[in-house]
């Protein structure tokens, strides 16, 4: 089985159509269109049901995706064992992120990478953390450095680095910024601009007003913290921000008793063989964390 074919394939039924597929693999259309009908000649059933502009896997389509997964999968993992028995940090290292962490967490670990290991070629991925996690899953990233999901299942294995406390916040001229006595019922009566409904940050927040018997006024909703930083200082909404990201734009609200806080850290994939590249990486991070948590034990 060709594996460029099984390459379009995928990228077909994740993109949803064979122009997206195009440009994710940097084909023309016409490529990707011969190398799913050269697959499907191969396996003699039709993979995909064209609908005009509308593209389904059938249910042949549907048996095969989980297993063209593995195929790539078990390749990738042979390749690596085979180029880590030679000791040498090298190759190719796909690490996926999120825009925050890239801008706020990675910058002084990549550098030393990179200063430690010249012939590792970074590809790295600004990607929501929900979105990164899928990488890793399907076998697409070999590490993620991300906001961790309350809960992770094996084959996914978390690994915490940073505690990264949430504030509430406002910009200085809005209602709240002056009341004495803030809970969390005024913040409520608001509007706030959230990370996305899918995003684990939001959920985080979500759940603290829902053990109060609460609903936040979600007015707006955008992935990027940065963004929501802006909508804040200019006094449209409060929100929720990492203290890291307080500055004179944006005061803290002091609610007695409430604590909010995430978790970030890397996610692998515990089945798959770990290239020597991004085994350094990690290193590199689990170090960051003894440095902050002295008391940690290993992995």
């Amino acid at each position: 089985m060709d594996l460029a074919n099984l390459n379009a394939f995928i990228a077909v039924a994740e993109t949803g159509g064979f122009s997206l597929a195009a440009d994710r693999l940097h084909l023309t259309q016409p490529a990707i269109s011969k190398r799913i009908a050269a697959l499907e000649q191969q396996l003699d059933v039709r993979l995909f049901d064209r609908l005009g502009r509308e593209i389904g896997l059938t249910e042949a389509g549907r048996a095969l995706l989980p297993r063209a997964y593995q195929i790539l999968n078990v390749l990738d993992d042979t390749r690596r064992a085979l180029t880590n028995l030679n000791g040498e940090v090298g190759g190719r290292l796909c690490l996926a992120t999120s825009h925050h962490i890239g801008l706020h967490r990675l910058p002084p670990l990549l550098r030393s990478f990179t200063r430690q290991y010249p012939d590792v070629t970074l590809d790295i991925r600004f990607l929501d953390s929900e979105v990164a996690y899928e990488e890793v899953l399907h076998g697409r990233a070999e590490l993620a450095v991300i906001t961790l999901a309350p809960h992770t299942s094996e084959p996914i294995r978390a690994t915490p680095v940073w505690d990264d406390p949430l504030e509430f916040v406002v910009a200085p001229e809005h209602p709240l910024a002056s009341k004495m006595g803030v809970s969390l019922a005024d913040v409520a009566g608001y509007p706030a601009v959230f990370p996305g409904g899918n995003t684990f940050t939001h959920h985080i927040a979500q759940r603290l007003f829902e053990r109060e018997g609460l609903a936040p006024n979600i007015a707006m909703s955008t992935n990027y913290m940065e963004t929501i930083k802006m909508m804040v200082s200019i006094g449209i909404a409060w929100s929720v921000l990492p203290r890291t990201m307080l500055d004179a734009q944006v005061v803290s609200l002091p609610l007695p008793g409430v604590r909010l806080s995430r978790q970030l850290g890397y996610i692998r994939h515990s089945e798959r063989t770990l290239s020597n590249a991004a085994m350094a990486f990690m290193a590199l991070l689990d170090e960051d964390r003894r440095s902050l948590h002295p008391k940690a034990g290993k992995r």
